[in-house]
């Protein structure tokens, strides 16, 4: 039998993401902002939730293109306020479009977002070993740090909380616990 994260073992659709996606470090820009996306919007709800809702993100919102996001227009928000396949709070869909026009500004000064966001964690993952699921904090030095600097370039929704779920899911730390079969993968 797999022993896997506590977490993951509620549906097929969380095994999957578990098993496939979580805690693998990504440096794609596209990718890191569908990732900081889904964080905002899964505030307040469950990450099951929002897993069953990304399909329905990706193509409401372009595949995550950041240059078109960060070009919606007041008419295009008001249409994705009505769609159902996403989570359809005013708050978090305005946050996406300023996130994606604060990301090009970031590309423009950095280089990449990569290159800026990876910088909490000196560009490679922290590997902790935590033995148990309550174990795992709920933030970070590294994740207070990034949200208090996001939140100073303009960035919503972007609270230590979702950035510390952030860093778990794109990778900067791996908090598969050392029983789970992903730990040594990750």
């Amino acid at each position: 039998m797999t022993t896997r994260c506590t977490w993951a073992n509620g549906s097929p659709l969380e095994i999957h993401y578990h098993d496939t996606e979580w805690g693998v470090p990504v440096h794609n820009d596209r990718l890191l902002f569908e990732a900081l996306t889904l964080e905002g919007a899964q505030a307040g709800l469950s990450w099951a939730t929002i897993l069953k809702k990304r399909e329905g993100y990706r193509f409401a919102f372009d595949d995550f293109d950041i240059k078109k996001v960060a070009q919606y227009s007041a008419d295009k928000i008001e249409l994705l306020l009505q769609n159902p396949a996403i989570i359809r709070n005013k708050l978090k869909v305005n946050a996406t479009v300023i996130n994606a026009q604060r990301i090009l500004a970031m590309q423009a000064e950095y280089g990449s977002f990569d290159t800026f966001i990876w910088s909490f964690v000196e560009g490679k993952p922290i590997n902790n070993q935590w033995q148990q699921h309550g174990d795992i904090p709920a933030t970070s030095s590294q994740s207070d740090a990034m949200s208090k600097a996001l939140k100073k370039q303009g960035f919503k929704f972007i609270g230590s909380t979702t950035c510390y779920a952030f860093m778990q899911a794109t990778g900067m730390v791996n908090d598969h616990v050392v029983s789970c079969f992903r730990h040594q993968q990750c």
